[in-house]
Order: C-alpha cells, then structure tokens, then sequence
C-alpha cells in the first residue's frame, strides 16, 4: 500500500493518492487534475476511486473533471446531497480496494456533512494504520465550526463529540492525513507538518486537550479568523458539480485596443508584484499580487458575477493566475494584456501609480510628527499582537465598505505584514476616488526588522516565496 501527498500551496491543500498494485483512489483532488494522472501513471495504476470527505468551502474540488478523464467512480457523502453522479456513504459503509479496506465514520462538526477514511491494510494487520479525516482534524488544531451563520455552536458542540467519540478512539499509531495544513482558513492554527499519528495530535492538539465542552465550544466559536467570501460560493458549486475546466475558454490575448472596449463592463486584474503595480498600473485595477496568497484573496476580494480581463508581466504569469483563479471558481477570465504595461505606457495610454513608502521613510515621518494617516489592513488578531501607535485597523477585505470612515484627501499611508494585502487594499481605495495613497513596502516584517518594534509573532506567511525572520 502507497500513500503519497500532493500539497497544493496558496490555498494549503492537502489531497491523496491511496494506491495498491494496480488501482488507486484520489482523496479530495484539487481542480487542475493533471498532476494525479502523471502520478498514477508513473506508478503503473490506474484511478478507479474519487473520494470526497465533505463539500469543500475553500477551493472548487476536481472530482468531475477527474471522473470523466479517468472513468473512475465518485464517492461522497449520503447527506451532501449532491448533484452529480456518485455513490453515497454513510456510518458504517465499508469498501476495499485491492487488500485496502476503507470504513466509513461521519464526522460532521466543521460541516455538517462530512465523512472520515478509516483505512487498513488487511494485507499486514487488522487494525486501522490511518485515516483521512478531511477537515475534522488537523495536525495541531480541529477544523472550525463557524462557516455557517447561526450554527457555529451547534456545529462545535458535535465537532467535540466527533472528535472524542469516533476519532479519538483509534489507536495512536494511527496516521492522520488531514485536507488542509498552515496557511488554510479551514482553521485558526495549523501546525506546518502535513501529517501526524493520533497519538501525537491527543497529546499536543491544543483542541483535543480542552476537556470541557463547553470550554471547546467558547474556543472554537470566538476569535477566530473572518471566512472569505468565496467559501460559501465554493460549497455550493461543489455540491451541485463544478463545471469542467476543459469547458472553459482560454484567456484571449488582448491589444491596447480591445482590452480597453472591454475595461467598460469587465473588473481590472493587476497580478504583478506590487512594486510593479505602483509604479504603473491602469487605472480602476485590483492589485492581487500573485506571490501572495493570491486565490484566497482574489475569490474574496472580487466580485463573481463580472467578466475579469488580467495584466500580468508575461503570458506564461497570465497562465499561472488563471489556474490559481479556477481553483477559487473564479472562471468568468475574458483576457489578458497581450504586451503589458510597457506595450500600454508607450502607447500613451493613462497610468497611475503608488508610491512605496520603505520602513525608514515611515519611521522618519512618525517621528517628525508628520500629519499622516496610517491605514493597517491586517486581521484584527495580527493587529492585536503588533501595531504602531495611532495606526487605525481596517482589514483589507473590509475596506471595501469602511472606506467611507477615512478621509479621502489625506495623506493615507496603507500597512500590513509584507507590502502585499496593503497593496490591495490601496488598489481598492483608488477605485473609491482616493489621491494621496502610498504603501508601505515591507509591512510590519520589514518595520520590525529594521529595529523599529518587536518581530510580530502573526506577520507570518506560509504561501510567500521567502521564509520570515
């Protein structure tokens, strides 16, 4: 029996490929499905099983486009009620694949539909060696319960006896395989290591540790991060059966012309870096910089229901955004900028910019008292743990309605851990008829490491290219 990982980055996805000697299972395949294909074929197998543990809400699953390339059958859970194809599982149904025997257990508590894999290789022992538990359990926390207005403590209040009397029952040398590691909002704090025994997780989870129902519902229920627009978008997309990605049309490439017949009725994606975007970018543009955690942010930021024309620094980074932007359900791509912001400038076309502001700059203007509005887009929690004096908290993906609490002819100075949300948000502001934006490049990582305050312990980014000090 073969157990191999596939970790998807940005959205900190976890999916599986379970194989045997000749046939294999993928657990909650992400959209772009290729890369399970190459696996199999490699190993010499073939895909006869797609297991699905719950409606995924953060990312729009590869199931259908995975079940028509491979023929292999869907299986998901009875209660999802899904729309498409499938074979339904509920407590107590069982399978085997090859010598590999998969049990099934519902495990609701994060969604009220979820199921586990409990898997045991009859071949060596009788006894469970893992389980794929999805969003149940994670290596270091529990998945959250707040995702549905209303039932949060409801939801927690089964997650706790999901958790102490079916999973917390298998034996500790048990492997756990969860769908989501540090970086995802499925949770509040995520250990980086993709796996973990039950044993492990029983002594070191601080979630399984709190004995008290009701302290694990307080826990779980307050203070936990805001969840994204788009996870109540993906939920019911994967319910209903995402639409295939072979169905979708490539992005047109787009001459100066064109790209400006389609500005009238389309939303502007800028994903370059956003040094790039501040100095030149087309006015009305969204700055989702692409070495952030781009699809989170672009499937929260954005709005669905319009056509999104893209300018990147070249094709193949054009390309890259649009398999990002599907992972989210962001599908509506008309085109990109066939010769990008140098082909537009040199054209003559308006551009604006941003200035970026360095961690010396600002620490020169706050000490020389400089009238200046320091604008920190930071989550509340991040906020929290580190911030300069005065600045005023409004995170990024609320500054799309709080923009109003600001004055918008003031000298308006953007902030958050690296340079990446604050960018977005002065993108945002400049659309709401904003002048004087700058932001500051670095954030509060680059503020802390230039002496000015302490390192914050919540500037750390799991999906950035470089590793924080």
């Amino acid at each position: 029996m073969l157990i191999q990982q596939i970790f998807t980055e940005k959205i900190a996805h976890s999916s599986y490929i379970l194989a045997g000697e000749r046939t294999c299972a993928v657990i909650d395949p992400r959209r772009d499905t290729k890369i399970y294909v190459q696996i199999a074929r490699e190993l010499g197998l073939k895909v006869t099983h797609i297991l699905e543990t719950h409606l995924h809400a953060d990312f729009i699953s590869g199931h259908m486009d995975l079940a028509q390339r491979t023929g292999a059958v869907i299986y998901a859970p009875e209660s999802a009620n899904c729309g498409y194809e499938h074979i339904p599982l509920k407590e107590g149904d069982s399978f085997f694949i090859e010598d590999i025997k998969l049990e099934i257990i519902e495990t609701p508590g994060h969604t009220p539909e979820h199921i586990s894999y409990i898997v045991t290789d009859t071949a060596r022992g009788e006894e469970p060696l893992a389980v794929f538990c999805g969003d149940t359990m994670f290596v270091g926390d529990v998945g959250r319960p707040d995702l549905f207005p209303g039932k949060a403590e409801d939801l927690a209040s089964i997650l706790y006896d999901t958790l102490h009397d079916k999973l917390l029952a298998l034996p500790d040398f048990c492997e756990i395989y969860p769908a989501h590691g540090a970086g995802s909002l499925c949770g509040r704090s995520m250990a980086s290591k993709r796996s973990s025994t039950m044993g492990y997780e029983k002594r070191y989870n601080y979630a399984l540790n709190i004995d008290k129902k009701e302290s694990f519902i307080d826990s779980l229920t307050n203070n936990m991060p805001e969840a994204p627009d788009h996870f109540s978008r993906c939920t019911d997309i994967n319910r209903k059966g995402p639409g295939k990605l072979k169905d979708l049309h490539l992005p047109e490439a787009l001459d100066n012309t064109r790209f400006r017949d389609r500005m009238k009725d389309s939303i502007i994606l800028d994903v370059r870096s956003f040094e790039s975007f501040g100095g030149q970018h087309i006015p009305q543009a969204y700055n989702i910089d692409i070495n952030s955690n781009f699809p989170t942010y672009a499937g929260w930021l954005l709005p669905p229901e319009k056509d999104m024309i893209l300018v990147a620094e070249n094709y193949p980074q054009a390309f890259e955004a649009c398999t990002q932007l599907h992972r989210v359900g962001m599908d509506r791509i008309a085109g990109y900028l066939e010769d990008g912001m140098y082909g537009w400038v040199t054209d003559g076309l308006p551009a604006g910019h941003v200035p970026q502001v360095s961690s010396s700059e600002l620490h020169d203007r706050i000490n020389k008292g400089k009238i200046t509005t320091i604008i920190d887009v930071r989550a509340l929690s991040e906020f929290e743990g580190f911030h300069i004096e005065g600045a005023v908290n409004i995170p990024v993906n609320e500054l799309r309605e709080r923009y109003t609490e600001l004055d918008p002819g003031a000298e308006n100075i953007l902030i958050c851990g690296s340079g990446h949300r604050s960018s977005m948000g002065c993108s945002i502001l400049l659309q709401k008829g904003f002048s004087t934006i700058q932001n500051a490049a670095g954030g509060m990582t680059g503020y802390a490491a230039a002496g000015y305050g302490p390192e914050c312990p919540r500037c750390v980014l799991p999906w950035a290219p470089f590793r924080n000090k």
